[in-house]
């Protein structure tokens, strides 16, 4: 990471991306005309402001850029951030978007019947087997993960594991399939994150944009 180098912000796809673009405009930050056409395949936008450029990756792999410097600055959800657990990783923004939350669920007739404080070993489908593990273990709870990057409502139905470990929003996917809460793991937001090696090298730089977002993020 060189000193001089212009600074790189890493972006998540989806619905992040469109929440999170008034804040980054707000900030100050125009992405040039290429970063809205649906058509482009650039994954690498210029900015209004030359010493800066953007991103455009999936929600996990901006930890990954992040962390091993290749981006400075970052936006990502503290499921993310939880998961992957980098070191290197400073989040001092909640920027108070992607509001969600991670919960165990399970068959609705099931959860009926289940009672957690029995269980000594699950199987449970998630994107998360890391948090996963972490939580059930702190209260003596083996857990065995079957790693999914989606459709994690159909684990129980088709009879991969009983129960899941994914994001609800407003829980409309869970019902439609059958499913409910069973336990909420954490409250998920997304946040500014930035790499702890370019704030102590570059302390004004990233200094500035810590600031600009805590102002908008508080403004918002």
């Amino acid at each position: 990471m060189l000193f001089n180098e212009a600074m790189v912000l890493a972006l998540p796809k989806g619905r992040i991306l469109r929440e999170v673009m008034p804040l980054v405009r707000a900030a100050g930050i125009e992405p040039e005309p290429a970063f809205e056409d649906p058509d482009s395949r650039l994954l690498k936008f210029e900015t209004n402001l030359p010493q800066l450029s953007i991103i455009r990756v999936r929600s996990f792999d901006v930890a990954t850029f992040v962390a091993f410097g290749a981006a400075h600055l970052g936006v990502a959800g503290n499921d993310v951030l939880m998961e992957f657990d980098y070191p290197e990783i400073y989040a001092p923004v909640d920027l108070g978007i992607g509001k969600c939350r991670l919960s165990v669920a399970a068959p609705r007739t099931m959860a009926l019947e289940d009672d957690p404080t029995r269980w000594s070993h699950i199987r449970i489908a998630t994107k998360y087997p890391g948090i996963t593990k972490r939580h059930f273990a702190g209260r003596g709870v083996q857990a065995e993960c079957i790693k999914l990057n989606g459709a994690m409502e159909l684990a129980p139905n088709l009879g991969l594991c009983r129960r899941i470990v994914d994001l609800v929003s407003t829980g409309k996917t869970l019902e439609e399939n059958g499913l409910v809460e069973i336990e909420t793991i954490a409250e998920i937001s997304s946040r500014l994150v930035v790499n702890r090696t370019a704030l102590k090298t570059r302390p004004v730089d990233v200094g500035v944009w810590i600031d600009r977002f805590r102002e908008v993020a508080d403004a918002a």
